[in-house]
């Protein structure tokens, strides 16, 4: 019998084998990919307060990243086999500076991939630079910016008035999210939305390029 919850479990633990075992089996036995990496958002969620809370510490949270790219590699053929085959536009991603969280940011660009979009991953701790130079040089009209960190709120309002100087804001549109995000972090950087799943992101894409 497949238990989804088990996935969540074992990663949060950080056991690489049997979370990986457990996907496989979960996605043998038909269960939507999405699921999955639902599963393994709140372990992300679970990871972030743990930190915050001093129960975790940096080098495992790159660890749970590693984990989370070999279980990408299991998920996202199942994703692109049932996505539609389309050029659905390009998004610049990325996490905002002084903030080295990847699962959330990972998990969002396969998900836009999944979709048909162009993504272009700046990384993590990106300066302000790099998100202009990255939109500048793609004409993305869409940017998507990771901050799992509150005290990194002040890193993703930098951002915008960096855009605003250097005249790209009006030609972007700005969705910020991660475990702490919300519409008053959204008014408080400037930006144009919050996502609260990853599927929320992906929505508000197709919504910049049907414009």
């Amino acid at each position: 019998m497949v238990h989804v919850g088990r996935i969540k479990d074992s990663l949060f633990k950080l056991e690489d084998e049997k979370v990986l075992a457990e996907v496989q089996k979960t996605l043998d036995a038909g269960v939507p990919p999405e699921k999955v990496l639902e599963e393994c958002k709140t372990a992300m969620v679970a990871f972030s307060e743990a930190f915050l809370q001093g129960k975790m510490f940096v080098s495992d949270l790159l660890i749970s990243g590693v984990i989370f790219e070999d279980i990408n590699k299991l998920v996202m053929p199942r994703m692109k086999a049932s996505a539609a085959k389309k050029n659905a536009g390009k998004v610049v991603i990325g996490t905002v500076k002084n903030d080295i969280h990847n699962i959330g940011k990972i998990f969002v660009s396969n998900m836009l991939a999944a979709s048909g979009f162009e993504v272009i991953d700046v990384g993590v701790d990106v300066p302000p630079k790099n998100f202009i130079e990255a939109v500048g040089d793609s004409n993305a009209r869409a940017l998507a910016m990771s901050c799992l960190l509150a005290n990194c709120y002040d890193s993703i309002k930098e951002t915008v008035e960096a855009l605003e100087k250097a005249g790209l804001r009006d030609r972007v549109k700005i969705i910020i999210g991660g475990g702490w995000v919300d519409a008053h972090v959204v008014r408080y950087s400037g930006a144009d939305a919050f996502g609260f799943n990853p599927q929320q992101c992906v929505h508000f894409c197709e919504e910049v390029y049907a414009r």
